[in-house]
């Protein structure tokens, strides 16, 4: 038989070292780790046997068999297993994506073990307690099974196996222990009573049975079938990290029960953080999905919309077929009946948590306020909700507010919510478009999340209450600086000069929306804003040049200069430069880009030359 000496990938590789070295406090999550990766084993098996009856699913278990003189402590599963491909992509390789952000995160964690899981690789933590480990795999309905070896030293040995009795269907993982050091809360593993609390506490949920001498291990109760006042929260906390992954505790656990024509069970949390591959395609997420306490899928989509998306937990539906497809998901009426009833129940709760623990509310909307307002884009029936629940900055102070509260505060005369888009609160607070704003005391949204740019462009109006971009069209302030009919005339050449001299103008005109600034550029009512207009260019989608208005503040010395330049010697060519250098600086303070930076700068540097 041929053994192969192979290499790991270099971010295994890496994460190996993190492990043989580790100081994390709490190493007795390796085995955790691997009985949930046994689990997942025979849920898979148990739904290959559903679909071939040729592949039997009958009495799937977990053993665990400890020798202490030996040191070794090996989990078994009589499971899926896996061929020698499976073994080399799974366990060779890190075959996610945000592997550089995983390993600086454990690198940057050293006081606990939470982040081992989260990225998928837990099965790496088993080095924190081996010298060597040694897998025994074959595939259920193959003839070869696989031994896998490794002492973490960055290599691994494979090879084919033909004994079924040394390698049945399944995988057996045998760790060979360290030395104990408590010191170093290396505990003894070999030892069953340790062994019975880590199971105990972390998979006593487990829905296999966990054996070790005889005994059963585990209680195998559903949770989501007990009532909640039988369930205390650490087993709630223990079972999400097993569904999720994470290591912390979630921020709230949503349960449900729908009984009548069609009944099912839903388990759900809410997380306390955003996992790193939150806003990457190719991320695998849903909810897992199990007919009558059987393992259907471990990432159905379609039981909540994308942008809940980061919810974890479990649906058990009884009336479902328990070979039912994705295809078939997508347009069984039942699951789009769960899927709204999920949705509401999910925002519900999140509104829940803005009445009575704020500061839970305030952690989920920093970590997925951005994901929950991508609802908002399309035409599904959760836009009120999602407003209802959803927080913004604003000028009224440094704590998000609500819309509520926002029209709660409007003063007698205003009947719209207004709002500005930028990359940053800074850039919004300091653009020339908030001057009227603050002279005036009226609030505004300041809108920084990207998605905030497209959601403003769907959603018109909340309670009755329009939303109005302060960027966009004339704004409907009282003033007492309004332009006065003699002033528009007056001004009328100098602005008729300026519309055929600025060729990236769509109209030039005079406003009250300036206190302190010369001119700002606002977009058309329904016309494209610049941001929106990158956005779509970065999509590869032409569009035809956008021209904005400028308008010009009257009461501002420059404007009143060029005036009265333009009335005394209309043909004199530095004019035209200044109303470049006027636009230019209006483009300027709201953050944009000049098409010839280096044709600024010499104007300007021209121009400051000549005060002096």
């Amino acid at each position: 038989m041929t053994t192969e000496t192979l290499e790991f990938q270099a971010e295994a590789r890496q994460l190996l070292e993190l492990m043989v070295h580790s100081i994390y406090s709490n190493k007795d999550i390796f085995l955790r780790e691997l009985v949930s990766n046994a689990s997942d084993a025979l849920d898979k098996r148990r739904l290959a046997g559903l679909q071939d009856e040729g592949l039997s699913a009958d009495d799937l278990h977990i053993e665990i068999e400890a020798d202490k003189e030996a040191r070794t402590l090996t989990v078994r599963d009589n499971g899926i297993g896996m061929s020698r491909d499976d073994v080399v992509e799974l366990i060779g390789t890190i075959a996610r994506s945000g592997t550089a952000e995983m390993l600086r995160r454990l690198k940057e964690s050293k006081e606990s073990a939470e982040l081992i899981g989260q990225f998928g690789v837990g099965f790496y933590s088993v080095f924190m307690v081996a010298d060597k480990v040694t897998l025994l795999t074959r595939k259920a309905g193959e003839e070869t099974g696989v031994r896998w070896e490794s002492d973490g030293d960055g290599t691994y040995t494979i090879e084919p196996v033909q004994s079924v009795e040394e390698a049945p269907e399944g995988t057996s993982v045998c760790v060979h222990l360290r030395p104990t050091d408590e010191d170093d809360a290396l505990y003894d593993y070999a030892d069953e009573g340790k062994i019975r609390e880590i199971v105990k506490r972390y998979s006593d949920f487990i829905s296999f049975p966990v054996l070790m001498a005889g005994d059963t291990l585990n209680s195998m109760k559903a949770l989501w079938a007990r009532p909640r006042s039988e369930v205390s929260e650490e087993e709630y906390r223990e079972f999400y990290r097993h569904v999720s992954h994470d290591w912390t505790d979630p921020l709230d656990v949503i349960q449900m029960r729908a009984e009548g024509t069609f009944e099912y069970e839903a388990l759900l949390f809410l997380p306390s953080r955003a996992p790193h591959d939150l806003y990457q395609r190719d991320a695998r997420h849903g909810l897992q999905l199990y007919v009558k306490r059987v393992f259907i899928l471990d990432d159905s989509r379609e039981l909540l919309p994308d942008h809940l998306r980061f919810v974890k937990g479990v649906v058990d539906a009884a009336d479902l077929s328990l070979n039912i497809s994705r295809e078939i998901l997508q347009q069984d009426r039942h699951i789009q009946l769960i899927r709204r009833r999920l949705a509401k129940k999910v925002l519900a709760s999140v509104k829940d948590l803005m009445t009575k623990d704020a500061e839970k509310y305030r952690t989920f909307w920093g970590e997925f306020g951005p994901v929950v307002k991508e609802g908002l884009l399309d035409g599904s029936e959760d836009h009120k909700a999602i407003l209802d629940i959803a927080s913004f900055a604003s000028t009224a102070g440094e704590e998000p507010t609500t819309l509520a509260d926002y029209v709660a505060r409007m003063p007698e005369g205003q009947d719209k919510i207004y709002f500005m888009t930028g990359d940053s609160r800074a850039q919004v607070e300091n653009s020339p478009h908030m001057e009227a704003f603050k002279a005036k005391g009226y609030e505004v949204l300041l809108l920084t999340d990207r998605v905030d740019e497209i959601w403003v462009e769907a959603v018109r109006e909340h309670a009755g209450t329009e939303f109005k971009a302060i960027t966009r069209g004339a704004v409907d302030l009282p003033s007492d600086e309004e332009p006065s009919v003699e002033e528009a005339g007056a001004y009328a050449a100098v602005l008729a000069w300026l519309n055929e001299t600025l060729d990236d103008v769509k109209d030039v005109r005079l406003t009250t929306r300036l206190t302190n600034s010369p001119a700002c550029l606002v977009s058309d009512t329904d016309g494209l804003t610049p941001a929106l207009e990158k956005m779509y260019k970065a999509m590869g989608q032409e569009l035809p040049p956008v021209k904005r208005i400028l308008e010009l503040n009257p009461q501002h010395p420059l404007v009143g200069a060029v005036k009265t330049a333009y009335d005394q010697r209309a043909g004199d060519p530095e004019l035209a430069e200044t109303a470049e250098l006027l636009y230019g600086t209006a483009l300027l303070a709201e953050g944009g880009d000049l098409a010839d930076p280096a044709r600024f700068a010499a104007l300007l540097a021209d121009r400051l030359s000549k005060t002096l």
